[in-house]
């Protein structure tokens, strides 16, 4: 598992990353995609629940 997280920090730190973090924030920022994803998190979230796991 250490190798994933090492692997995650190298790409965080890379310039892709940075540009894929800073774009994960402003997406993050915006109300319409934020509710976007907390609806399809709920719809996730009902389907797990609903499958008997």
């Amino acid at each position: 598992m250490s190798g994933v997280l090492q692997r995650l920090k190298q790409f965080a730190n890379s310039p892709q990353g940075r540009r894929t973090i800073e774009q994960v924030r402003r997406t993050a920022a915006d109300p319409r995609r934020r509710a976007q994803a907390q609806r399809l998190f709920g719809k996730l979230r009902a389907r797990r629940s609903g499958s008997g796991m």
